[in-house]
Formats: C-alpha cells, structure tokens, sequence
C-alpha cells in the first residue's frame, strides 16, 4: 500500500511527488498525458522558467523525480477512486488497481471553450484567457477580446496599458447600446456583429463576423467555463464551492478525510474561485503533500 497516490502531473502533482519522495513516503504519481496548458509553445510568469515549453518542464521534473527510490510515475490515468480515510483503492485506465492510505486529486480543469470555429484550433498559441501568461507578448499589438461586456471589460482593464488597440467582439448576442457606449468609454473598438469565426493568417489572427473580417496579432476569450478533468470529485462526494472547484483548507484537505486536492481544481473559499498559474498550482501541490505527511504523523 502507497502512502500516496497523486493522481495528475501537472505542476501541481509533480510538486506532490517530489515533496513527498523527499521525505521517503511511498508514492504513486499517475499521468495520463493530458495537461490543460498542453496546446502551449512557451509558459510565462514562471520565475527561473519564463519562456519555457511546458513539455520541457514536465520532462525536467520527471527526471528528477526519477532521483527518488520512493516515488514511482505511471503513464495511465486513474478511472475511479473509492475508499475512506486510511485504504483508498484506486482503479487505473488499464484496469489494475492499486491501494493507498491517501489521495492527492491534482487532475486540473478543461477549458470549455465558445462553440466558433477555428478557435479550438488556436487554443494556446493565438487565442488566449490569461493576460498574466499572454499579455505581454502582445505588447503595443493589435488584439481582439471575445465575450459577454462584463468580463471584456475586466480584460479591458488588465490589457490596456499592455497591447495596442483592442476591439472587442460579442459572441452569439450583439451587445446591448448601452453595453457599447460602456466598452466604447473604455477607448475600445467593439463590433456591432458576434464573430463567426477565426482562423491563422500568417502570423496573426483573422476574426470575421458576418459582414467584416479583422486582422490582430492575437484572441483573450472572455467566455467559456471550467470543468473538471476526471470524476472523482463525485465519486468521492466531496464539496465544492460556488465556482464548481473542490473546497479545499489551506493544506489542501477536502471534506474527505484522507483526501486532499492540488491545482486549477481547487481553492480554498476565501477565493472568488480557481487562479490559473504554475507557480499557484506548484505551491498547492507542495501544502497538499505536507498535509499527507501531517496525517501520516498523527497515525
């Protein structure tokens, strides 16, 4: 039996795993091979890693976790976790199962993106949502925002100081006039018609709408959701909180005892909901391990 299983390796699960093969706890890291940032050429923001492929960063840390007898890494992904706190069976996608006295869920989240086409396409390396990973790039350019007026408008104000000029696209709904004059008041463009579709053109972005076509360097989509990755919040009946994340505390415990969560998937509620950021996912990746070592102290 593990005294860990870290299900997902992303910054959050590998942080697990390493902090805990530092401290010679048996562990199990599982990767399935699907990452939210695995459509991006270069992460940001990352101090020691800025400018870095987020597939460089994975191997690198895989090889150093390879340094560390008691942590083991399997390329499957898990398909459910039952159990209670002290024996969690977990079955894996190639149906071995496998047991634990604890869980990490570092799994992550998966953009739901607006139904346009060609923009799933551009997912990661021109059409963006997080101007801390992608503003700069865009410095003194062209781009344009899509999405409902309130959350452009929060766009608008990260963005402006950073890029050119902006023009800001409805989806689905042309915006309200007074919707318009708002953004407008912003020193924005905005299109009276929802965009229809983008496509690559050399190196920048075509956004057409029914009846014009608009060139930028790059898309910020200010639509769209998150949804989890995998199951096991469900499967284990663990609260979420109003963003749809797991509500964790501030070592990463669930309201299962026993299992704890890491990364884009959860926050503890003091937060209006998930901050998407290697640095943030590592660090919870980090507490959420130190909160495994703490309960294998207390038993």
């Amino acid at each position: 039996m593990y005294d860990a299983i870290v299900i997902g390796a992303g910054p959050a699960g590998l942080q697990a795993a390493l902090t805990l093969g530092r401290m010679h706890r048996p562990t199990l890291l599982l990767d399935s091979g699907e990452y939210r940032n695995g459509t991006v050429l270069h992460m940001h923001n990352v101090i020691a890693n800025d400018g870095t492929p987020p597939a460089e960063f994975r191997a690198t840390a895989r090889a150093q976790l390879a340094e560390y007898p008691d942590v083991e890494l399997r390329d499957v992904g898990a398909q459910t976790v039952t159990g209670s706190d002290g024996g969690f069976v977990v079955r894996l996608a190639d149906g071995e199962t496998v047991e634990t006295r604890h869980v990490i869920l570092a799994t992550g989240v998966a953009d739901d993106l607006p139904d346009i086409p060609g923009l799933q396409d551009l997912w990661g390396t021109k059409a963006f949502s997080c101007p801390f990973c992608d503003g700069h790039e865009h410095a003194g350019r062209s781009i344009g925002i899509l999405g409902p007026a309130p959350r452009a408008e929060h766009l608008i104000g990260l963005l402006g100081r950073i890029v050119g000029d902006i023009t800001v696209f409805p989806v689905e709904q042309p915006f309200s006039a007074d919707e318009t004059r708002t953004l407008e008041g912003l020193g924005v463009r905005v299109s009276a018609e929802p965009v229809a579709a983008v496509a690559p053109e050399a190196a920048d972005v075509r956004i057409t709408t029914a009846s014009t076509a608009h060139t930028v360097a790059g898309v910020f989509v200010a639509s769209g959701s998150l949804r989890h990755r995998a199951p096991f919040a469900d499967q284990l009946g663990l609260e979420l909180l109003p963003s749809g994340s797991i509500e964790i505390d501030d070592f990463g415990r669930t309201s299962q005892p026993g299992v704890f969560a890491a990364g884009d998937l959860a926050h503890r509620a003091s937060l209006p909901g998930p901050m998407a950021s290697v640095l943030l996912a590592s660090a919870a990746g980090q507490m959420a391990a130190v909160g495994v070592i703490q309960s294998l102290m207390a038993h």
